[in-house]
């Protein structure tokens, strides 16, 4: 059974504040609640409840220079997510994808990518890399209700194979675990550098 998100935290920022603290300190306070409605007027339908309860915990990271997710993601704040959903909802083909709804669901689902859901407006941004790639939390009433995806312009919507990306709560209780033991996941390893702040090591799996 999957820990509360609430949980993750903790153990998350237990973690930081013994072998991390620059990135520790880093952690926003939690969000306005205010931004969360706003948000979710934005977007046009309730936020799923993992990704309220870890803005209400933090509001994104404060430093531009910590990242705390695999792969260099830093998660978002409120305010950034609204700014970034307006950013990639303005390159979705609704009519294109509508005509061709049922092909590109298939592909996604079976291929693992569509770059005709890059955009989608259900799902949601929640963190991005310094490549300008993003994590999005799926809205849609669909089987990947609650999945994460990572988002990049050339490949469209890519759906990742590991067990960490099947809901926001499992992916802070992977993380938690990887950091607590210092195992890799999905080829990411936990390492802190000179200026006490994590990052992560990919080696590709064989």
């Amino acid at each position: 059974m999957t820990a509360p998100i609430s949980e993750s935290w903790t153990r998350i920022e237990n973690w930081l504040a013994g072998h991390a603290p620059a990135t520790r300190a880093a952690l926003a306070p939690p969000a306005d609640p205010a931004d969360i409605a706003e948000l979710e007027r934005l977007v046009g339908r309730p936020l799923l409840r993992p990704l309220v309860q870890s803005l209400l915990r933090h509001d994104g990271l404060l430093d531009q220079r910590s990242w705390l997710l695999p792969g260099s993601y830093r998660p978002l704040s409120t305010r950034e997510t609204a700014a970034q959903w307006r950013l990639l909802t303005g390159f979705y083909d609704r009519c294109a994808t509508d005509e061709e709804e049922e092909e590109e669901v298939y592909h996604f689902m079976e291929l693992g990518f569509s770059s005709a859901l890059y955009g989608h407006p259900q799902l949601i941004p929640i963190a991005r890399d310094i490549r300008g790639g993003c994590l999005v939390l799926d809205h849609r009433p669909e089987t990947d209700r609650g999945c994460v995806h990572e988002v990049e312009a050339v490949e469209g919507v890519m759906r990742g194979s590991h067990e960490m990306w099947t809901s926001l709560p499992v992916l802070m209780e992977r993380i938690a675990t990887s950091l607590e033991t210092g195992e890799p996941l999905d080829g990411y390893t936990p390492v802190v550098d000179e200026e006490h702040r994590l990052s992560w090591d990919f080696t590709p799996l064989r």
